[in-house]
């Protein structure tokens, strides 16, 4: 179907065209609910996938869903992540309630791929990754680094466009998966504000949201609109008191309390965001836009309870035997004067050093006489002394994000791009991570140990410019030909930051087996501090024709160079064939490739890791540093990706159907290895690479390119409106299925568990059927969501040893009902999970060491139901 544009309508789509080009249309679906009321039929427009104007997403070549601001709103969850997971049924998200970094921003999955196999955009620019890594990913984001979408507030957004297929060639590096852009209010007037809180039906997790969004003329062809948004969140706790510590308190250890650790949501405090859109027209068809954000928040989470009797260099050195006791003449001197030390028995009885005279596989060593003479002797301690009942560390971070993006779009007016359209732009993103640690010790510095520790920071920086023209050219087909050009510059930079000293300090009685900085979280020392940069510059061709007025067809290809692994050209082929006016068939194919992140490269992180149901301290280095590379770490490479899908678009009256089947082949896939174990044959050697303490070291992991995956699925879409019960209706239906096989992996860094997790760990099945329906006065909505079967594991630790299992298919039901008691005023009341659906539940052999009554790796949230309460002032 021919479709004629004017210049200005063109130059409006051109709007907020970022590095990659992307066009943004100023006539894409309101947002505002009593618009959407009131014409149940309005054209969704969508402007990812294609550089020409605007289309439908029904004339789209590739898949898109749209989710208006006001679908997002119809949530209770504060987190823009669980609001597109109602939305979208290819869409993941996994909370990590123990996790270390990725406790604070979690990880999400488009098709089954990594998050950083998603393009994530902000009008059209690319956004800035998180400076937080996963480390801990839920298997098939084990070292993931993609953007922080939480920042993102749903009263800033007046839609989000997922372009669900490859477009790395269009779009430049990460968009393996798809593409996913957050659309901001333009409005020139009007405005919203709200406030909102609920509740888990367990009465924890309290939250309180306030947002509000306002838009106002800026000049006299332009816009200002500017959004806020505060939210709290009280922590959850889905906890059982441990065995091991209801077993010390039994013996009369009144230090442990209960639960012993908190597994569940971290707490979230002053969250705060900021969000401005502004444009206005600057004279002679050209435009000045420029948008950005402000955010910042504080979150606290939990960590595995240390038990004061086994814990490994704190309490004990021989798995709970004896304990710990620290000499403080060898530490001195190097003779001993403490007469049941660690030290004392290797040096003056001929011991291996690793047991004391102290027992401690007892009921309560606080009461036992070898204790109390120990403590009686100002040359000996132990760690209980600080900590008799035991301890959790509790972890934290303040995360700040900021973004501004600046530029100017309209019409050439001379030299060789005459009448050419043109987007020129600018744009900086920062995200910066600042860690704390709280409730825990530097066992090597003895008892003159704080318990609190700043331990450093991330520092995530990006910058780029963008130079993007676009014209039809008639060259004597059934319309012109879309021809974009553009050109790309990117610069990329991660930052460490060290911490105290305290929280990363070798303290005295290192040398006598006691764990060297803050324990849980080692704060990053000097030798980890610096900033490592990489550049890139890109360049794209992208054409696209209707050969007939039935045929559409599409093509770009994309050069990009990096100044760490080099070149890579990337191509992609689209088609859409008008079989009738009901009717149309589509296909893509493409190539595409996943830069190796500047954070995987260089990051250096010290946590605490579950590997065959024991907890172990981990030691993450970068790939090319001695002790990773004496295990077989290397530079990074691309990961690669080859893409085919094809689809149906089918509309039969009130009934809108899209099918699209999917596979997506990617090698040399990067990801954080199994942990590999630091053996004690190789301490000698590892201390002449420049290893320090490498008998503290447990294990290793590095990121690697360890690993090929084909990914295939079918999406389906559809929709049906009617009027029903004197009012309007509308039937939503979206199902997934979704299958990952490993083709290829290395033995070496990667174990058949993380492999299992890989193929099995999210469900093959998913779906969701929502019934919406609006009066006058009242909209309701009840949504159900279906959750295949899936491999659960929790804490990452999918091996033989530990707890893992099939867990069963689960459906849980959401539903909202709002008044509008004024024209101004809306009263809204719902609930997720309505019917407090249950997590897959952990065996209770697994609560000695987890102390944790669900999985974590589950589909959907653990903690339950909730429900929750919403007004809105509109004016």
């Amino acid at each position: 179907m021919k479709t004629q544009y004017s210049s200005l309508s063109i130059a409006v789509s051109m709007g907020l065209t970022i590095t990659t080009g992307l066009l943004y249309s100023s006539s894409a679906t309101s947002a505002e609910g009593d618009e959407v009321v009131a014409d149940k039929n309005i054209e969704k427009i969508a402007v990812v996938g294609s550089r020409a104007a605007p289309r439908s997403i029904s004339d789209s070549p590739v898949p898109i869903d749209i989710i208006g601001g006001d679908e997002l709103g119809k949530n209770g969850s504060s987190d823009m992540l669980e609001m597109l997971v109602g939305a979208i049924p290819s869409f993941n998200v996994r909370a990590q309630p123990i996790s270390d970094a990725a406790t604070l921003i979690r990880p999400v999955n488009l098709r089954g791929l990594s998050s950083d196999s998603t393009l994530v955009l902000l009008n059209g620019k690319r956004r800035h990754r998180a400076s937080v890594i996963a480390f801990q990913g839920g298997g098939v984001n084990d070292g993931a680094q993609g953007p922080d979408i939480s920042v993102i507030p749903s009263i800033a957004i007046k839609q989000v466009e997922v372009l669900r297929d490859g477009a790395a060639a269009q779009y430049g590096s990460d968009a393996i998966a798809g593409v996913m852009n957050f659309v901001l209010k333009d409005s020139s007037e009007g405005g919203s504000i709200s406030v909102k809180t609920g509740e888990y039906f367990e009465s924890d997790g309290n939250q309180v949201i306030v947002d509000g969004n306002i838009g106002m003329p800026f000049t006299d062809n332009g816009f200002a609109n500017l959004s806020f948004q505060f939210k709290k969140a009280d922590a959850t706790s889905r906890s059982v008191q441990r065995p091991d510590a209801d077993a010390l308190f039994n013996a009369g250890n009144s230090s442990v309390i209960s639960p012993a650790q908190i597994w569940g949501n971290p707490e979230i405090e002053d969250d705060v965001t900021f969000f401005g859109n502004v444009g206005f027209d600057v004279g002679n068809d050209k435009e000045f836009y420029m948008f950005g954000n402000y955010s910042e928040r504080d979150v606290t989470g939990g960590f595995y309870y240390r038990n004061p009797h086994n814990r490994g260099n704190v309490f004990s050195t021989d798995s709970g035997g004896s304990l710990l006791v620290g000499d403080v003449g060898f530490a001195n001197d190097g003779v001993p004067t403490c007469s049941v030390s660690n030290a004392y028995v290797k040096t003056m009885m001929g011991g291996d050093g690793l047991s004391s005279l102290v027992p401690s596989n007892v009921g309560n060593v606080l009461d036992t006489a070898a204790y109390t003479a120990m403590v009686a002797d100002p040359n000996c301690f132990s760690m209980n002394q600080i900590m008799p009942g035991g301890y959790t560390p509790a972890f934290g971070g303040n995360i700040t994000d900021t973004s501004l993006a600046i530029g100017t779009k309209g019409e050439i007016s001379s030299g060789f791009f005459e009448e050419w359209y043109y987007d020129l732009s600018g744009s900086v993103g920062r995200n910066e991570s600042a860690f704390n640690l709280k409730n825990t010790l530097n066992p090597s510095m003895g008892l003159e140990t704080p318990t609190e520790f700043d331990t450093g920071k991330y520092i995530q920086l990006e910058k780029s410019f963008n130079f993007d023209v676009v014209k039809g050219i008639d060259f004597g087909l059934d319309e012109p030909v879309n021809v974009a050009l553009g050109l790309e510059w990117r610069e990329e930079s991660f930052e460490i930051v060290s911490g105290e000293e305290a929280s990363w300090k070798a303290g005295p009685y290192a040398d006598q087996g006691f764990n060297i900085g803050s324990h849980g979280f080692k704060g990053f020392g000097p030798e980890t501090q610096g900033v490592n940069t990489r550049r890139s510059f890109a360049s794209y061709v992208d054409l696209e024709a209707y050969l007939t007025e039935d045929f559409l067809i599409g093509t770009a290809i994309r050069y990009e160079d990096f100044t760490s692994f080099g070149s890579t050209i990337n191509y992609k082929i689209t088609a859409q064939y008008t079989v009738t006016d009901d009717l149309s068939l589509r296909a893509s194919h493409s190539t595409g490739f996943r830069a190796p992140t500047v954070g995987q490269a260089n990051v250096v992180n010290t946590q605490t890791s579950l590997v065959e149901g024991e907890l172990i301290q981990t030691f993450l280095a970068p790939p090319t540093a001695p002790l990773s590379a004496f295990y077989g770490g290397k530079e990074l490479d691309p990961e690669e990706s080859v893409s085919y899908a094809a689809g149906i678009v089918v509309t039969l009256g009130e009934v809108f159907l899209t099918a699209d089947y999917y596979n997506i082949e990617v090698t040399d896939r990067i990801a954080q290895s199994s942990q590999i174990d630091v053996l004690a044959k190789d301490y000698t050697e590892l201390e002449a690479l420049g290893v320090v303490n490498p008998e503290l070291i447990s294990a290793v992991t590095y990121f690697a390119n360890d690993f090929d995956t084909t990914t295939q699925g079918i999406d389906l879409v559809a929709n049906y409106a009617m009027d029903l019960f004197n009012g309007s209706t509308k039937f939503s239906l979206a199902y997934n299925w979704n299958e990952t096989t490993v083709d290829k992996f290395n033995p070496d860094t990667v174990d058949l568990g993380k492999v299992r997790r890989l193929e099995e760990g999210m469900p093959d099945h998913r779906g969701t059927f929502t019934i919406a329906q609006d009066w006058d006065e009242v909209s309701s909505f009840i949504r159900f969501n279906y959750f295949g079967e899936y491999f659960a594991v929790h804490a990452d630790d999918a091996g033989a040893g530990g707890w893992n299992q099939t867990a069963d298919t689960a459906v849980t039901l959401d539903a909202e009902i709002s008044y509008y008691m004024t024209d101004q005023f809306t009263l809204s009341i719902g609930g997720n999970n309505i019917l407090d659906q249950e997590a897959e539940e952990l065996p209770q052999s697994s609560y000695g060491q987890l102390g944790a009554k669900y999985y974590e790796s589950g589909p959907f949230d653990y903690n339950g139901g909730f429900y929750y309460a919403k007004l809105t002032y509109n004016f």
